[in-house]
């Protein structure tokens, strides 16, 4: 479902000729109406929530939702879906700003809100809105972060270009021969990073040793900015040396300054964790400049998060269904289909090859053959892909003549989108001559048939001044109405805005954010999909070292899947320590730093554990405050165990206050929000009421001794009872039971049988 305020006539003809503002009781009105009524579907698949709202007083106001689909998939049918993670955009004026705070509030606390959601809310103010004088004062021509190409895609570079040092070539061989000439430098820098992958792989401390000093001398020695980065991440992890955030801040600021964009992304996040949104801001900036030039010219990317692997304690078994790739049974028929000459077919296996979904990995090449016979078995979409491919020369040489071709015939069939590319292609001069007029006509058609690409290059055209006067008010609207419609570029631009106060209030928290909304799709993200189909397999070392390296450069769901292969595999994760194979105590305190970084963004699940570890003491000092806080904290994003948790350390006073009466409040929310925990929750309440009525009794001091008591049970029952020849005794003495029992009760069924049919010799015959 989306509320898709960016379809209103009047949005969209604000966005094209900047006049006619609608009135406050339509557009708010509207807004609410439709926020209200469709918040029952949508409302509850939001775990957390960040309003801020700016109080103002101009008489009108603009309400923009935007439901931002962060990952796309395949369901069974082979067809995509969005998953439940949303952004939301919201201008209001303050009068509207208490209703509807009151009533989104009211209808957001009365549904749970499930552990995978990732909302992200924006809210912006009319003060946000800044007033801009359309001439040449504008801080436009000044500043150095415009001078990029904003329509995107550029200096089209293949992936090992925007991400240098990438470990691309040992996951996803290039298929065609080295140069010659190519640099032998990064053969050796490869070479030590194959034995670090095989070393985690196989538990192999002594390789993963001499692999640690081949890029500690190529790091030192020889200055190599990759190798930098990668003893950074030795550092920062602890593996096979020292743990030492110092050395690998160092290490990733020396890779960043080399051009290592991994470096820069691990030194942003640093940054950002730190409130350092001046430095943090540049670097994700330019590492969103770099994800926005990966995007495609005419349709939108299709946005491909990292798989979650997990879902709360158990593995997310529906999620990686849908990701084993070749393997994948729904995959082996949509290729058998599409070898025997389904055109849809045809178009879907294209698609997953150019983009790598479902687990596959990208191959042009393979994509380029399946779009070619989709065409000619009358697949118009694929037209429209392979001007894609033929601009980019991606499988194949570039030409961007043959790539206007295949574009004014995919717009001949109605694929609206395509004018975005033929546009480019005029914006640009690639192909034909440069054109801004015939371009500005071809966002017009793209943007009249609500294609979101159109309003964004429209809102690069007014914003630049390209073929029209130069407007930053309506680029700026242009802008919010691509975003509302899914236009990731469109986050770029707003998150420029913010960043240097270009039609929107400088905000550089808020631009931060967006810039690493976007960067986090940039070509170094195909870290996810090497440590997914690692995981898949059975390589539990190399998937834990994969989304270990994802997790520095500050991608939440790798951070949880890290901690979560440490904690579910424990010594099958083959983590390695400062000398060898991580300790259970550095194993404890690396989940626990994992968790701690996923909770910071909001995973409630690592909020939960993170309480946990300071309540048991797991890889750190027992704390009760810390573990009530954290608690509080997954709490706050309506988790029922963290509920619970909170009302037993208020019967026992730990961490928090002894009050029985927020005790079961606590103990009546857990059951409110998860009607499994009815059992633990009736068992607590029971506790409450002893406690209540028999304070110092006997029976208090035996409920109060159940948590020492039952951890030595456990212990026994697996050390005693399970030990495997015990176990099998015992296995063997039930079963002989059973079978005695059986054939007791079957003996009695017998002779009760028997009796029923034997005649009674005491019955007196009846008298004649």
């Amino acid at each position: 479902m989306q509320v898709d305020m960016a379809k209103s006539d009047w949005v969209n003809d604000k966005c094209k000729r900047g006049k006619n503002e609608a009135p406050l009781s339509l557009s708010l009105s509207l807004s609410l109406s439709l926020f209200l009524f469709q918040s029952l579907e949508w409302i509850s698949r939001f775990d957390r929530l960040l309003i801020s709202c700016d109080f103002f007083s101009p008489p009108k106001s603009q309400v923009f939702f935007y439901l931002f689909p962060q990952q796309i998939q395949c369901s069974d049918k082979s067809s995509l879906f969005p998953t439940h993670t949303y952004i939301i955009i919201i201008i209001m004026s303050r009068s509207s700003c208490h209703l509807f705070l009151f009533l989104f509030l009211l209808l957001f606390s009365l549904f749970p809100f499930p552990l995978l959601a990732r909302p992200f809310v924006l809210v912006l103010s009319q003060d946000d809105l800044k007033d801009v004088q359309n001439d040449d004062a504008s801080p436009l021509d000044s500043d150095s972060s415009w001078d990029d190409d904003d329509f995107g895609g550029t200096h089209v570079k293949p992936d090992d270009e925007l991400d240098p040092g990438s470990w691309r070539r040992l996951f996803e061989p290039p298929t065609t021969l080295l140069s010659p000439s190519h640099d032998t430098s990064l053969d050796s820098y490869y070479a030590a990073v194959q034995k670090i992958i095989s070393a985690s792989n196989n538990g192999d401390a002594r390789l993963m040793e001499e692999a640690a000093a081949e890029i500690e001398t190529a790091a030192n020695a020889d200055g190599d900015p990759h190798a930098r980065s990668v003893l950074g991440f030795l550092y920062g992890m602890g593996m096979m040396r020292e743990r030492n955030k110092a050395k690998a801040f160092l290490n990733h600021y020396f890779a960043a300054e080399g051009g290592n964009a991994q470096s820069k992304m691990a030194l942003a996040y640093t940054y950002s964790r730190q409130d350092m949104h001046e430095k943090a801001v540049k670097l994700y900036a330019e590492l969103a400049e770099t994800a926005v030039n990966s995007f495609l010219i005419s349709k939108d990317s299709p946005v491909i998060e990292p798989i979650r692997i997990h879902n709360g304690a158990e593995e997310n078994k529906e999620a990686l269904k849908k990701s084993r790739g070749e393997d994948d049974e729904d995959f082996q028929i949509l290729e058998y289909q599409a070898q025997k000459g389904n055109a849809g077919a045809m178009y879907k296996m294209g698609l997953f090859y150019y983009f790598g979904l479902r687990g596959l990995r990208r191959d042009h090449s393979k994509a380029l053959m399946w779009f070619l016979k989709a065409v000619d078995k009358g697949e118009p979409r694929s037209l429209e892909l392979l001007g894609e491919i033929y601009a980019r020369g991606a499988g194949i040489e570039r030409n961007y003549t043959k790539a206007l071709e295949w574009l004014s015939l995919a717009s001949e069939h109605g694929l609206y989108s395509a004018y975005n590319g033929m546009g480019y292609l005029h914006v640009k001069g690639y192909g034909v001559e440069k054109n801004y007029t015939k371009a500005k006509e071809y966002f017009d058609k793209a943007a009249d048939n609500e294609d979101a690409g159109g309003h964004y290059n429209l809102g690069v055209m007014y914003l630049k001044g390209i073929g029209v006067k130069r407007d930053v008010k309506i680029a700026c609207k242009c802008f919010i109405v691509a975003a509302n419609a899914g236009q990731p570029k469109a986050f770029y631009q707003l998150a420029k805005m913010f960043h240097t106060g270009v039609g929107l209030k400088k905000n550089l928290p808020m631009a931060t954010a967006l810039y690493k909304l976007v960067a986090e799709r940039g070509p170094w993200s195909s870290l996810s999909r090497w440590a997914l189909e690692s995981y898949l397999k059975g390589d539990m070392g190399k998937a834990f070292l994969l989304y270990s390296r994802m997790a520095e450069l500050g991608y939440e769901i790798a951070q949880s899947n890290a901690a979560w292969i440490l904690d579910k595999y424990g010594e099958r994760s083959m983590c390695m320590g400062e000398s060898g194979a991580c300790t259970d105590a550095e194993r404890h305190q690396r989940a626990h730093s994992l968790w701690w970084q996923a909770s910071e963004q909001g995973n409630e699940h690592a909020a939960l554990l993170i309480g946990d570890a300071y309540y048991y003491g797991r890889g750190t000092v027992r704390d009760y405050e810390r573990a009530a806080e954290a608690y509080k904290h997954a709490k706050s994003q309506s988790n029922a165990q963290a509920m619970f948790n909170l009302g037993y350390m208020h019967e026992h006073g730990q961490g928090l206050p002894f009050d029985l009466h927020l005790a079961k409040r606590y103990y009546d929310q857990a059951l409110e929000l998860d009607p499994a925990a009815k059992l633990p929750v009736t068992l607590a309440l029971a506790s409450l009421w002893v406690r209540k009525n028999y304070a110092d009794s006997f029976l208090v001091h035996i409920i109060d001794s159940l948590p020492e008591v039952y951890p030595r049970v456990e212990e026994w029952v697996e050390n005693v009872i399970m030990e495997e020849g015990n176990a099998t005794i015992l296995t063997l003495f039930v079963c002989l039971l059973t079978v005695l029992y059986l054939r007791e009760r079957q003996r009695r069924h017998a002779i009760a049988a028997a009796g029923a049919h034997e005649p009674n010799e005491h019955v007196v015959p009846a008298a004649r």
